[in-house]
């Protein structure tokens, strides 16, 4: 199992899925065959989500070619399916203390499994065990392994690896999301955080996931059965205080006329399709990834590999788009390259809560002392779909047929 970190991989893998977007997505999409193609290869799902989550492709082309093969009511479970990662992106976009409040409890559990002063040795002890695959719970080791391995877990394993984590091995939730974070060729910060206070019981109150063995045992194809190994009377966590939701705000257009550089971040890799009209003057095409900022812990050299590589198509499919040179420039390199060029704004995607937009933070601020704006543009499916992500998912998924139709998309 490989994922090839470019636009042209991404769209040969829809074309191939698109037979199994109905009925059969529907019926098997809960399935977990394994990464070895001896027990059956993983044509029930697009394995789609690295490149979507780099927007190598987007949730809209995948729609659109989905509709355009299958009605609405055939493949709506796949439709539902895009449309979460879309809601969790817009649920942490209104709520982004959230996000903050996560990575300041990550400092603390850092300590308590590191080698300071602080450390817990029980607590350590358990986390090193389960991050090494060293629990003595085969189905949850095994799933170690191929997430180091693979950079890639099925859906309906990483709820249950959650809930061994969260309820079996009594581990902070916020250490599984980390670990989860640095390996995942997906990892997002919207759908990794909020899943995993999912399965915790703190997205929905009350409601938490217990990882059962018969339901392993029925979607592993009887290759697991963890009978008697397993919690299965947990509570779910304590709840947590959830902040109101915000909006969505409004952001400026760019401005025709000026001397505009396009700048490519992880969140979005599809320059060709940004609504960055009404610019015409496009001089330079930069951008930079910093894969790993994800965490205090190593991030794993696949999803450095992995980044770094998508920059590297989405700069190359830029280049000829556009005629012009395209490359990375590096933080150190940035004034040169802006006064080479002589840059007046700089246009790049918006990039939601997380990571890259505190990169962009900090840039806008270098780029405001040399009197240079910094412009970010949405692109109409988020703006469209995350104010309706204020509460649960129920409200988001009633919206989808009538936000297709604004968007017009088949």
């Amino acid at each position: 199992m490989t994922f090839t970190p470019t636009r042209a991989a991404a769209l040969a893998r829809l074309r191939d899925f698109l037979p199994s977007t109905g009925s059969v997505y529907a019926n098997e999409r809960n399935a977990d065959r394994g990464p070895n193609p001896a027990t059956g290869l993983r044509d029930n799902v697009s394995m789609l989500s690295p490149a979507v989550r780099h927007r190598l492709i987007t949730e809209q082309e995948i729609v659109a070619a989905t509709l355009g093969r299958y009605a609405f009511s055939t493949s709506e479970k796949f439709v539902q399916e895009v449309c979460w990662r879309t809601y969790w992106k817009g649920w942490l976009e209104l709520r982004p203390q959230v996000w903050r409040d996560y990575q300041a409890s990550l400092v603390g559990w850092h300590a308590k499994v590191g080698d300071g002063d602080g450390v817990d040795r029980p607590i350590r002890k358990r986390w090193q065990a389960a991050v090494d695959g060293n629990t003595g719970i085969a189905c949850f080791d095994d799933w170690t392994r191929e997430l180091i391995a693979t950079g890639y877990l099925h859906n309906h394993v990483r709820m249950w690896f959650a809930s061994i984590w969260i309820f079996t091995l009594n581990l902070p939730w916020q250490l599984g999301a980390d670990f989860f974070y640095r390996h995942l060729l997906d990892g997002d910060p919207a759908s990794n955080t909020l899943s995993w206070r999912w399965v915790a019981g703190l997205q929905t109150r009350g409601k938490h996931y217990l990882a059962r063995p018969d339901n392993i045992q029925k979607y592993t194809g009887n290759r697991y059965w963890p009978k008697g190994a397993l919690n299965e009377d947990a509570l779910p966590l304590p709840p947590d205080e959830i902040p109101a939701a915000g909006r969505i705000g409004e952001l400026p257009l760019p401005k025709a006329g000026l001397r505009t550089a396009l700048w490519l971040t992880e969140e979005d890799l599809h320059a060709e399709s940004w609504p960055i009209a009404p610019v015409t003057d496009i001089v330079a095409i930069g951008g930079d990834v910093s894969p790993e900022t994800r965490s205090w812990h190593p991030v794993a050299e696949p999803v450095i590999r992995y980044t770094e590589s998508a920059l590297d198509d989405g700069m190359a499919r830029a280049a000829s788009h556009w005629s012009l040179p395209a490359g990375r420039v590096r933080p150190a390199d940035r004034h040169r390259w802006l006064a080479d060029h002589g840059v007046q704004q700089v246009v790049t995607a918006y990039a939601p809560v997380g990571p890259a937009a505190d990169a962009l933070r900090a840039f806008g601020k270098q780029l405001k002392a040399d009197g240079i704006a910094l412009v970010q543009v949405r692109r109409d499916w988020d703006s469209a779909f995350w104010p309706h992500a204020a509460k649960g998912f129920f409200q988001l998924r009633e919206k989808i047929r009538p936000v297709l139709a604004e968007l017009q998309v088949p």
